[in-house]
């Protein structure tokens, strides 16, 4: 029986995906990665992850619309969702958190160390990490 914890990586920049998905899979996760939208919602469906790192610009469907969706849809109503965005914008944040997302984080603030513990926050395996926490990129 397979007891790791499957993230959905929804990341249409292919090198910084592969990045993400190394890092995750070291950290112990099954990652699915898909591209876009689109396939963000199907793969929700079948591969059931635990959590989604959302992108909020990509191509097909938007990030936003892909949680506006999730949430309003039975099967993936309780998947922690986590945005992992370009945009910094108060306003972008807000629309986000309007539509149900667990966490919102900007790429150009966080490392992925910082993403990483994150994730296992809202996985209920790790405590949470302060708000301005700069780790260094240590392995």
């Amino acid at each position: 029986m397979n007891d790791k914890k499957k993230i959905l990586l929804v990341e249409d920049d292919e090198a910084l995906a592969g990045v993400y998905r190394s890092r995750l899979e070291l950290e112990g996760f099954e990652i699915n990665w898909v591209g876009n939208g689109e396939e963000a919602l199907s793969t929700a469906i079948d591969f059931k992850p635990d959590l989604i790192l959302l992108d909020a610009m990509m191509p097909k469907i938007s990030g936003f619309d892909v949680l506006d969706i999730l949430r309003n849809t039975p099967e993936t109503t309780n998947i922690r969702v986590i945005m992992l965005t370009a945009l910094s914008q108060p306003k972008d944040k807000e629309r986000a958190e309007n539509l149900g997302v667990d966490d919102y984080l900007v790429k150009s603030q966080v490392v992925i160390g910082d993403v990483v513990e994150r994730i296992k926050y809202h996985l209920g395996m790790g405590t949470a990490p302060a708000e301005s926490a700069q780790t260094p990129e240590s392995e």
